[in-house]
């Protein structure tokens, strides 16, 4: 059954570039694709994808670049950023040239699938609306955006992603484990130490008092549990 989901390719490595839109249109997705960054810009605003795989490095302008224009022009959905795995993808300056989350290269098509169903989700839960509101704030996670109090809040991609999966699961207790396998997928490198520091950046920037947190509630033992009301 087709899930009327529409995934833009691009990807200059024609192999990777076939095998990633072979597997999604084996999904149920519609893929369109192309191999440069010229190409790119035009594809995007023309064929205006749900989700954009988007590879860093690509002849011509490069996959940052290209975000930000389609930003620009008004572009508001979903854009995966594909990546080396070398860089470190939480420094990457997302914020301001709006990508929405990342995959590292070489990645497991099943880990990529798994990211892409999340985003669905996402989009099949939003209906008509991109943005989740929650006490005084506006989370766009597509743009990378957080409003609170009507001021512009800055988030990286991993607590960005942090923030939507909260989102997505209101009130329900979410374990460590979980969290950071959404998060950080099948890199085992993360320990729960890590996760938590991110939770604590976090608390910062979206509680009003960070050591007693009305929305990042602490679950003693299990992992964190995000209250909207």
């Amino acid at each position: 059954m087709t899930k009327k989901i529409k995934v833009a390719v691009i990807e200059d490595d024609e192999n990777l570039r076939f095998l990633v839109a072979h597997r999604l249109k084996g999904e149920g997705y519609a893929v369109v694709e192309c191999a440069s960054g010229e190409d790119a810009e035009a594809l995007i605003m023309s064929e205006q994808p749900d989700i954009v795989l988007l590879d860093w490095m690509l002849p011509g302008k490069q996959g940052p670049e290209i975000c930000k224009i389609v930003r620009d022009e008004g572009f508001e959905k979903f854009i995966i950023m594909m990546t080396a795995k070398a860089q470190d993808v939480d420094k990457i300056d997302a914020y301001h040239f709006g990508v929405s989350d990342y995959v590292t290269k070489p990645f497991n098509m099943d880990v990529l699938v798994a990211l892409i169903e999340n985003k669905v989700k996402f989009i099949v839960n939003a209906g008509n609306s991109d943005v989740n509101r929650f006490g005084d704030m506006e989370h766009t996670p597509n743009t990378h955006s957080l409003v609170k109090n009507g001021k512009k809040v800055e988030l990286t991609i991993l607590e960005n992603r942090i923030l939507l999966y909260f989102l997505q699961n209101m009130n329900k207790v979410i374990k460590r484990e979980e969290l950071m396998m959404v998060v950080w997928g099948y890199n085992s490198d993360v320990n729960t130490r890590t996760l938590d520091m991110h939770i604590v950046r976090l608390r910062k920037k979206i509680e009003d008092n960070p050591d007693t947190p009305h929305y990042m509630q602490t679950v003693r033992g299990i992992g964190y549990r995000f209250v909207a009301e």
